[in-house]
């Protein structure tokens, strides 16, 4: 029962620390990756949240698909998500990534990157700002920092479970 006491608090410190700080993939495939980029740099600054963008999938938890997922690119998209560490997360960026935008009838494009991998979070926009991104991006936090919450209230009730049956 002691163990419960132990683990507890690290389990939320790491969720805390996880929730705290994404590295996004640097994945760019249009022009949604010029406002991907520009939300980088000094006037927004995503590294005051955290978010500091990494070359290599190896590194990264969060995929930012900013652009039109061709037929041609989508194999190396499956395998990037599959290459990326758990937990993981995923944003489309842009109408072409949410649903294939202008090119949404054409033959090479895939209308959606959902078809390709699970999206925690879609930004809307053709293309959208980096204040959209910056907004998408504290919206996945939230959504983590809730589901720490409930985690956390899951393992109280365990715990005042526990304290009333053996009384100690």
């Amino acid at each position: 029962m002691r163990v419960d006491y132990i683990i507890t608090p690290l389990n939320s410190v790491v969720s805390w620390a996880r929730q705290g700080s994404f590295w996004p993939l640097t994945f760019g495939l249009a022009c949604c990756a010029v406002e991907m980029m520009h939300s980088i740099l000094s006037r927004y600054d995503f590294d005051r949240f955290g978010v500091i963008f990494r070359p290599t999938p190896r590194q990264a938890d969060l995929i930012i698909i900013a652009g039109t997922v061709t037929n041609k690119i989508a194999p190396a998209v499956r395998r990037i998500y599959e290459q990326v560490l758990d937990p993981k997360w995923v944003i489309s960026m842009g109408s072409c990534a949410n649903g294939g935008g202008y090119y949404h009838y054409s033959y090479s494009v895939v209308r959606g990157c959902n078809r390709l991998i699970p999206v925690d979070l879609y930004v809307p926009g053709c293309p959208p700002s980096a204040e959209a991104l910056m907004f998408g991006i504290l919206q996945l936090q939230r959504s983590l920092y809730r589901q720490i919450n409930e985690e956390q209230q899951k393992v109280d009730k365990k715990k005042n479970y526990f304290k009333q049956v053996f009384k100690y």
